[in-house]
């Protein structure tokens, strides 16, 4: 692909990272004794104001771990929004892996209130009704177009959590995004979680690694289900050293993608077989629907994979745009003008 808009997992670590992770000091992470991971592990729980940390190979390891921490009888539910990524493309994690009955609420955006998350609670109680015991929080929200869960909600839904027993985990693929978006610290979006991770293979660039993290009590149980998921490493200090570079040289460029991304709905703004409101674009995530053409979303994809641009079909009209640091702006421009063309074209 010469145009990959897929996912920004889908830009590899620069020359300058790879220098860096050549360089890393490393030892053997599970006895705790690898330099790098644990000034990793220390910089991240700093970042998000938390007790403890551990380095995970991926983001969805982290919330498979997390779930389990909290979920300690098969049943329980863990309640999402309706298209979580966790919830939906994860090989049925929460179900399979976890035995957990995932909920997910129908909602604007990926963001629920309180009124929408206390009415999938119901108020039912009885030996047969499992017990909600998560509350998941995806930020940015991945197919809610990559809104911004803003910290008014969180709070809030942070009470009613508590309220009902329940521990609020924020899956925090794309925090870094919401933290630039809105300059508001990455402590405080967290200071209503009681689990989070982040990942560093998103728009930060680096080939993989996570940090979950929470109270000490709730990493001690996470490295047993680590351990039990085969996240354990040695050595892996390489890793972690892509990571620490993605902290000090990629957080503040994401603005960059933002833009990008918001300069693309700019452009498709216009067209007559084109719904998106520029408006609506926080961060990199950009989602638009066609309409008043016969032509479907996968038709779309199929005829710009053929001129190497790739993006998602996420249904029959529904489009999504992921932006990343490999995108620039002459490429934003030849994408919309490749989509535009193709619908003025067969429309």
């Amino acid at each position: 692909m010469k145009i990959d808009l897929f996912s920004d997992t889908n830009f590899g670590p620069t020359s300058a990272m790879r220098k860096a992770m050549y360089r890393a000091e490393v030892g053997n992470e599970v006895a705790g004794e690898d330099p790098t991971v644990n000034l990793l592990i220390e910089r991240v729980c700093h970042l998000l104001g938390k007790e403890a940390g551990v380095f995970m190979p991926s983001g969805t390891m982290s919330n498979g771990v997390a779930y389990r921490v909290w979920c300690d009888r098969a049943g329980d539910r863990i309640f999402f929004d309706q298209y979580a990524h966790a919830a939906n493309l994860v090989s049925g994690l929460p179900a399979g892996l976890v035995s957990a009955t995932p909920i997910g609420i129908e909602c604007d955006k990926g963001i629920f209130s309180v009124r929408q998350l206390e009415l999938a609670i119901g108020k039912l109680k009885g030996y047969n009704i499992p017990r909600e015991r998560v509350v998941s929080i995806e930020q940015t929200t991945n197919l809610g177009g990559g809104a911004v869960w803003p910290v008014s909600s969180l709070c809030v839904i942070h009470q009613v959590a508590q309220k009902h027993g329940m521990a609020v985990h924020m899956d925090g693929a794309r925090l870094f995004n919401a933290v630039v978006s809105s300059t508001i610290s990455a402590q405080e979006f967290c200071r209503y979680t009681d689990s989070v991770w982040v990942d560093f293979s998103k728009g930060l660039g680096a080939p993989m690694g996570a940090v979950l993290c929470g109270s000490k009590d709730f990493i001690d149980k996470a490295w047993y289900y680590k351990f039990q998921q085969g996240g354990t490493m040695h050595q892996v200090g390489i890793l972690a050293a892509g990571c620490l570079y993605a902290l000090d040289n990629n957080i503040e460029r994401l603005a960059d993608d933002h833009e990008n991304a918001k300069l693309l709905a700019m452009s498709l703004a216009g067209h007559s077989h084109i719904e998106i409101n520029p408006e609506d674009i926080e961060t990199n995530i950009v989602i638009f629907q066609l309409y008043g053409t016969s032509r479907t979303a996968y038709q779309l994809v199929n005829a710009l994979i053929k001129k190497g641009i790739r993006l998602l079909a996420l249904n029959d009209k529904k489009v999504r745009a992921i932006v990343h640091q490999g995108i620039t702006q002459n490429n934003i421009y030849t994408v919309s003008s490749a989509i535009q063309r193709f619908l003025d074209k067969h429309s």
